[in-house]
């Protein structure tokens, strides 16, 4: 899977203001309050948006603090070895809990569901319940057959489902930002990822839909939108409105198209995106970011390795050379955009030769950010049946630490120049160090931190660039 990864957990609604229950939109309660905990990509934490709003519709509460949950959802990550044990864990002190409340119903959503049901259910004994990715309209019943004293399991992939016709409800109610899923699967089958086997085959969502929960945001106060997608450089939709499939010869609605529309809901909503394939990012895509101001001048490009034997490996399906040619593309196209990667390091018999040309390349292209991991083995994936892990761990760690300080030194260098000049940044909140500091984004995807303002979260602001750090930016509103 190419989104950028956080594999620490995060209570989804932690940045809400005001009250931290969410009524169910049609005024029902059934008295139940319930406890979402995500991990992993942002493809999850929209999809644990879709599942409050359909246990909303049951009459769930959504609540902050877990202690006074009734049902707790983890929603969780298959992607690295790490995020699954952090999740074990967490589901280990639930466990506890549960040993003093029975009646407390413990269940988890996503890819881990389907990967690991048996384990989790009947081995570990850590969970009531599990749902895969594509069973979320199915979690009303689940919760029912628990109640009644059974262990409920739907983990069925689904070839149509996309969740088009459910409005998530923003767990950060008064937020800025939003994530909007066009896309659900993978198809690329990269040997190393588990995504195709935990998410199923790719199918694209309704362009009409995307754009009108992108309106429905915007006239609700968010400022800022990430169109989301294993691969979003892939979506196309060629359906009719009556669901038929279109005459071939007629256009379909690809993404360049799709984030054109999306721009056009108003000139005030940024919009970003998040993941391109390389292979499947086209000169049509960088274009159209380019004609419109309020797509943000970002792109992350997942590189992996920068060697291309290695990428053969990997079943990317682009050389390094390819690679490098649609960097030079976007640069020309679209000069002064951002762009970022993910790198793994000692994937399976990477060299030490192949591990200084990803750094070769890294020096090459000077990413901007990056998201850096140790290649670690996932069940049932090509590298797993065909590939021995045979990079020792110490190697592993020491490749990606020498990764991580070449990339916080093009970090701290693209940082720096940028000190000095006004930018645009869209106030998201508070500083997470200081009360006397707000922070926001600039265009670019920079964290800029500034003075506290009588400007509230969701205002545009200009901000001078005064210093930075490798991974900040800091400045003065300039009125």
């Amino acid at each position: 899977m190419d989104n950028p990864i956080n594999i620490e957990p995060k209570v989804i609604d932690e940045n809400r203001q005001g009250e931290a229950t969410l009524s169910a939109p049609s005024g029902k309660s059934n008295g139940k309050k319930l406890y979402l905990e995500s991990y992993g990509c942002q493809m999850n934490f929209a999809d644990s948006e879709v599942v409050a709003s359909i246990l909303a519709n049951e009459g769930y509460e959504t609540i902050r603090n877990a202690d006074e949950a009734d049902i707790v959802l983890i929603n969780t990550c298959s992607i690295r070895e790490n995020a699954e044990t952090r999740v074990r864990n967490r589901l280990t002190d639930f466990k506890r809990r549960k040993q003093e409340e029975p009646g407390l119903v413990v269940g988890i959503l996503g890819c881990m569901a389907e990967r690991l049901k048996k384990n989790l259910l009947e081995e570990e004994k850590l969970v009531d319940l599990v749902a895969g990715p594509d069973a979320y309209r199915d979690l009303p019943n689940l919760i029912s057959e628990v109640g009644g004293g059974q262990k409920a399991v739907n983990v069925l992939l689904s070839r149509e489902e996309t969740y088009a016709d459910i409005s998530p409800v923003r767990l950060d109610e008064g937020g800025v930002t939003a994530f909007v899923s066009i896309t659900r699967g993978c198809d690329n089958m990269c040997s190393f990822c588990v995504v195709p086997f935990t998410r199923g085959r790719e199918r694209s969502r309704n362009p009409q839909t995307i754009v009108q929960e992108c309106r429905e945001l915007f006239e609700a106060g968010y400022r800022e939108v990430t169109l989301l997608g294993q691969n979003v450089d892939s979506y196309r939709w060629n359906m009719t409105s009556k669901g038929e499939i279109k005459n071939p010869e007629e256009d379909t609605t690809n993404f360049a198209q799709l984030m054109e529309m999306v721009a056009l809901v108003d000139p005030k909503l940024r919009v970003r995106f998040s993941t391109s394939h390389p292979k499947d990012m086209t000169d049509e895509v960088i274009e159209v970011m380019a004609k419109y101001n309020n797509i943000c001048p970002y792109i992350h490009l997942p590189v992996q390795s920068g060697n291309s034997e290695v990428l053969k490996k990997m079943n990317r399906g682009y050389t390094r050379e390819w690679y490098l040619d649609r960097i030079k593309k976007i640069r020309a196209i679209y000069p002064g955009c951002a762009i970022s990667t993910d790198v793994i390091a000692g994937f399976c018999g990477e060299t030490e030769e192949q591990h200084q040309e990803t750094m070769s390349l890294m020096r090459e292209v000077e990413f901007e950010y990056a998201y850096m991991f140790i290649y670690s083995e996932r069940p049932k994936t090509l590298a797993e049946r065909k590939y021995e892990d045979d990079i020792p761990t110490d190697t592993k760690k020491r490749r990606l630490n020498e990764i991580i300080d070449l990339q916080r030194e093009h970090s701290l260098k693209a940082n720096v120049a940028q000190v000095g000049q006004v930018q645009e940044v869209l106030i998201e909140g508070r500083s997470k160090k200081s009360e006397d500091q707000q922070c926001g984004r600039n265009p670019w995807n920079t964290m800029v931190v500034f003075p506290k303002t009588k400007h509230a979260k969701g205002t545009y602001i200009q901000v001078k660039i005064t210093d930075c750090t490798s991974a900040t930016l800091m400045g003065e509103i300039v009125e």
